[in-house]
Formats: C-alpha cells, structure tokens, sequence
C-alpha cells in the first residue's frame, strides 16, 4: 500500500510563515493573537509533521535550515491558496469601483497577495492602485481622491477619525553584501546614506539616530523611488534605513547601528461613504497585517 501523503496543519504553517516572516515567533504570536506557547507548539508539530528541523537558532535571530527554506516556499503558496479558496467561496455579486493608494514599498507584497485574489473573488470591482510617497497618499485622502490608502505612521502625526492602525514594525539599516561597516566606525568617516528626497519619515527616523549616537553621515544618494535606492544599494554606494516589505533577499541587515525603533502602518479611508467593495477591500488589508503574510 502506498504510504499517505501528510497533511500540513494550516494553522502551523500560518504560525511558521508569521514567525519568519517578522523574524521571532513571540511577535508571530502577538501578531496572530496567540500565545507564546501556543505557536511554539505548532511549529514543533509542524516539524514533526515534516520529520525534519526547520528552524535554528543564530545568536538572537532565527535561521531556517535547508528544509525550512523548502518548506517555507511551500507554506506560502498553500497559505495564499487557502486564503484565495476562502476569498472565492463567500464572493459575492459586489461591484463598483475602488482607487487604492499604497507606499511602494507594499506594492510587491500587496499586489499579488491582496489585490489580485480580491479582483478573482469579486470580478466585477473595478480596481485601481497607485503607488506613490506617503505625502502624496494623505494628500489625496483628504480630497477623497483615494478610496483607501495604505500609509507609514509617523508618531507625531494624528490619524484622521476614519483611519485604522495596522501594527508597527521594525526599521532596519540595510547594505549590500559586501559593505564593511567596521571600517566606517573605526575611522569615523561620515557614514554613506541612500534616501528619498525629502520629507521621508525614514530619512528623518535615519540621521537622528545616527545624531544620537553621535555618528557621522552624510547623504550620498537621493532618490525619487524605491527601486533607485535598492539599485544604489545593490551598486554598492552605501547604506539605507527601511522595513524588510520588498526588501532584495541580496541585501544584508546590517547590526551594529543604533537600534532605528519602529514604524506604524495605517489604512487611510476616504471621508466620503465608503461603499460595499472598499469595506471588502479593507477587511483583506487588515486581514494581510493581522496575519503578517
């Protein structure tokens, strides 16, 4: 007789995932409303349901073996599968229309995670992004030209009464694979920076910490867009400070900076009515940040 297949649990496979995904699995287990214990227990069962360790531990951060980078891929198309499956079966006949703003960096997450399952679920939505600055995104919030938005918070600014909080998470100081930041702080040579034109809320969160710390810097490259500050990373012309959304696996955290804190996401809402589809759109997005996919 054939030996049966094993079935994944779900649930641990969504625990996995949440716990990699945001680098410790006592905020995975925050961020999905568990316990501690409780998302220790499934991944331990989803190990033994593998036969195999996927996770070990590097100093303070957690390393997937060789088996759970397979089974990481893996766990994040059944996961998106299943979420697809429950999105296609309570679609309704809803239709009409939603203009969507984004930062860019949620673009390559969001796109295919949300926005393309909730077109196939509700075919007859019309949709539109636009990915653009933060300032932009409020901006057109405010003149209702965006249904929604999805934001950086900065701490000092209030939210409007429609708006709803997402989470926070951690800033990280980026660099390309062979950037030697011992050399920098060694000879006190003014740190290289890569950032977006001014007003950036990481700019700014950047070069006071730095400030603080009394470290050096200087701004060595601007940019208009992401995808110019990854490339300027990748072509080696220094460091950056951003969140790990669309973050290039090539590029490396860099540790020992002073720690840059966190930063907010919010969902912006129009103050116009919202209708049908933009509060089908905004359960999908809050449902996306719950759940850390």
């Amino acid at each position: 007789m054939a030996k049966r297949p094993v079935t994944f649990d779900a649930e641990a496979l969504r625990s996995f995932v949440t716990g990699i995904e945001l680098g410790s699995f006592v905020l995975a287990a925050d961020r999905l409303g568990r316990s501690t214990s409780a998302v220790s227990a499934q991944l331990k069962k989803l190990e033994q349901q593998a036969g195999t360790e996927l996770v070990q531990k590097a100093g303070r951060h957690l390393m997937l073996t060789a088996q759970g980078e397979v089974m990481l891929s893996y766990a994040r198309r059944i996961l998106s599968l299943n979420d697809e499956a429950s999105a296609a079966l309570s679609a309704s006949t809803l239709s009409g229309s939603i203009n969507l703003g984004m930062q860019e960096d949620f673009g390559e997450a969001l796109l295919p995670a949300i926005l393309g399952t909730f077109t196939r679920a509700h075919p007859q939505v019309q949709l539109s992004a636009s990915i653009t600055r933060n300032q932009q995104l409020l901006d057109g919030i405010r003149h209702n030209e965006f249904d929604l938005a999805v934001c950086w918070q900065a701490d000092d600014v209030p939210l409007f009464p429609t708006s709803r909080a997402l989470g926070r998470i951690p800033l990280r100081w980026i660099g390309p694979p062979n950037f030697s930041l011992a050399h920098y702080l060694e000879t006190g040579e003014p740190l290289p920076l890569l950032v977006f034109e001014a007003p950036c809320l990481m700019r700014s969160a950047a070069t006071a910490a730095l400030d603080k710390a009394g470290i050096p810097w200087r701004i060595a490259f601007t940019s208009r867009s992401l995808g110019g500050i990854w490339a300027a990373l990748s072509a080696g012309l220094g460091i950056t400070l951003r969140t790990d959304f669309g973050r290039p696996a090539a590029l490396k955290i860099l540790e020992d900076l002073p720690p840059p804190g966190e930063i907010g996401i919010t969902l912006h809402q129009s103050q116009m009515q919202p209708g049908e589809p933009a509060t089908y759109l905004t359960d999908a997005i809050t449902g996306f940040f719950a759940t850390g996919q």
